[in-house]
């Protein structure tokens, strides 16, 4: 079908039908191609838990500000304004804390090599995408025998937390995010779809990829059908990225992991195996603070809607902070910090 005819189609719809796109570069394709005025009113698309900045909770913010009392932290440019429970990196940093900014984590090992005396710890955030890059670094400190260096990890992953929306949300259908896709397949999606009968259709990043991800949901609900359906295939396959999923499958086991204003999640993060605990930050840490990660607990900032916004339950413009308290130079919530943001996305609004 070409795409007037998916337009025509979509405009004309006469179901209900709330649809979530996992993915915040999803969430920008969306908002900048102008993609919810072709819609018809019974057609809701939701933001989903897909932004990694979004959902790290801010204690580990405040882990990596504690660490850097006696380390020097590398981290990604958009993890240094989301806010902790005090304050946030990029405040620790013009404090006088030991942070830099990061292109690469790789940068750790000339740095590590020059300044034996130093320590460093790399600040490894991500979804399964990133987790084979943390892979092959601790592949390379390990292969170089460099000491100086651990990574304080808050790895998440996709189907532990799409199936805690399934329960939870009243989610009718998913575009299920590229990227991640790529590395764990289409077959990843397969339990969920058919343990709670909801279609998951991987899509590219163009509005064409996504007009016709929107289109095959709304036609499997109006069918009665649930697919895993791979629209990307030129990037993502059934397997997934074997190679990759082998690396992290060698330094990483499945661990529970806190979201930011959701909980914890069983199952649902990656942390360096028992055998590479020389590498782990989170580990020297934890038993430093006497506080095992199971056990954390925080609340969201006064006013900050950003769990339900990440859940689909509200869209951002519907949080009372959103555009006032929170903006992009002064954030509440982490929603409204990373590019991937939902929050930031829709504010900026390209």
């Amino acid at each position: 079908m070409n795409l007037e005819a998916i337009t025509d189609y979509l405009r004309d719809y006469r179901g209900n039908v709330k649809i979530m796109e996992v993915c915040g570069t999803h969430t920008s394709s969306i908002v900048k191609n102008g993609i919810r005025p072709l819609l018809a009113g019974g057609i809701r698309l939701v933001s989903g838990p897909g932004c990694p900045v979004c959902v790290t909770p801010a204690s580990d913010i405040d882990a990596l500000i504690d660490l850097a009392e006696e380390a020097e932290i590398l981290s990604f440019g958009d993890m240094f304004r989301v806010p902790g429970c005090g304050v946030s990196l990029s405040d620790a940093k013009a404090r006088g804390a030991k942070v830099r900014l990061m292109y690469s984590p790789f940068e750790v090992i000339p740095l590590a090599k020059s300044r034996p005396e130093n320590r460093f710890v790399v600040a490894a955030v991500g979804f399964e995408t990133t987790a084979p890059v943390y892979a092959a670094l601790l592949e390379a400190l390990e292969r170089e025998n460099i000491e100086n260096v651990t990574l304080y990890t808050a790895l998440k992953t996709m189907p532990e937390i799409l199936d805690y929306v399934c329960s939870t949300e009243a989610v009718d259908g998913f575009i299920s995010p590229g990227h991640v896709s790529a590395v764990i397949g289409g077959a990843a999606y397969e339990p969920l779809c058919e343990k709670f009968g909801k279609p998951f259709v991987i899509a590219g990043f163009e509005a064409g990829h996504i007009l016709a991800a929107i289109y095959d949901i709304a036609r499997q609900i109006e069918a009665g059908r649930h697919e895993v359906k791979n629209l990307y295939p030129s990037v993502v396959s059934r397997g997934g990225q074997t190679a990759a999923l082998a690396l992290i499958d060698k330094y990483f086991e499945k661990s529970d992991s806190f979201w930011r204003g959701i909980g914890l999640i069983k199952g649902s993060g990656y942390a360096i195996r028992g055998e590479y605990a020389r590498f782990s930050a989170n580990r020297a840490y934890n038993e430093t603070q006497n506080n095992p990660y199971a056990e954390i607990s925080e609340a969201l900032p006064a006013g900050c809607r950003c769990a339900d916004v990440m859940l689909g339950r509200i869209l951002p413009d519907e949080c009372p902070l959103f555009g006032k308290a929170c903006t992009p130079r002064h954030p509440v919530g982490a929603c409204m910090v990373s590019s991937e943001g939902a929050c930031g996305v829709w504010e900026r609004g390209f």
